[in-house]
């Protein structure tokens, strides 16, 4: 699997290699590690939700839909939740 700049095969490395067959290359599962950027660093923490319809999390009204997903992800450092599409994650060292 291609992910960012790095080749991922399924089930081995880092990254996503759980149910590959279940969603898009690019995303990540509930329960992967993530980290993101915000604010000038980088974050990271784990992915606690899929969403695939329009709603509101974090705070926020999530326009998502099954074919543009944004994830619910918990920062590990502030235990904050906040919501990124799956462009914005990427799979933890």
């Amino acid at each position: 699997m291609i992910y960012g700049d790095m080749q991922l095969s399924a089930g081995s490395g880092p990254g996503y290699g759980r149910g590959m067959a279940e969603r898009h290359k690019d995303e990540p599962a509930v329960g992967d590690e993530v980290t993101w950027r915000s604010h000038g660093s980088t974050a990271s923490g784990q992915v606690k939700k899929k969403i695939t319809k329009r709603t509101e999390e974090a705070g926020r009204t999530v326009d998502a839909s099954p074919d543009d997903p944004q994830f619910l992800v918990e920062s590990e450092k502030s235990g904050r939740e906040a919501v990124h599409k799956p462009s914005a994650l990427k799979p933890k060292d």
